[in-house]
């Protein structure tokens, strides 16, 4: 009798863990979500506030808001827009100085002495 070889090797597809997200897998709720607070938080403001015609007014919200929602929506390295922002400010926050050593520098010992040459008479 002659066996057969059972291959039981499968292909991942790349969006199977895109479960969970938006418009078939490219946005996270929470990217969705921050963009939407941004627009309507900034945008709310330009549409009630500026007294200019309504064509100035499109083409501000326009500059502002389509920038700012594309970088909420796809955010920064990986993270949200606004966990971004705070890695950014707990750094400023939690920064330090590092040190290092200097080398062929003899830590512990006393400075040399300088001795003027010219000395008083």
């Amino acid at each position: 009798m002659e066996e057969q070889e059972f291959n039981n090797v499968y292909a991942i597809p790349a969006n199977f863990t895109d479960s969970g997200k938006l418009f078939g897998g490219m946005v996270e709720p929470r990217n969705a979500i921050e963009a939407l607070i941004l627009i309507l938080g900034l945008g709310y403001p330009e549409l009630m506030l500026i007294s200019m015609p309504t064509t100035v007014r499109i083409v501000v919200m326009v500059v502002t808001l389509i920038p700012l929602g594309v970088i909420a929506v796809m955010g920064v390295d990986g993270d949200s827009l606004f966990r971004y922002l705070g890695h950014i400010f707990r750094h400023l926050l939690h920064r330090r100085t590092l040190h290092c050593r200097r080398v062929g520098y003899r830590y512990g010992q006393k400075a040399p002495v300088k001795h003027n040459k010219k000395q008083k008479r």
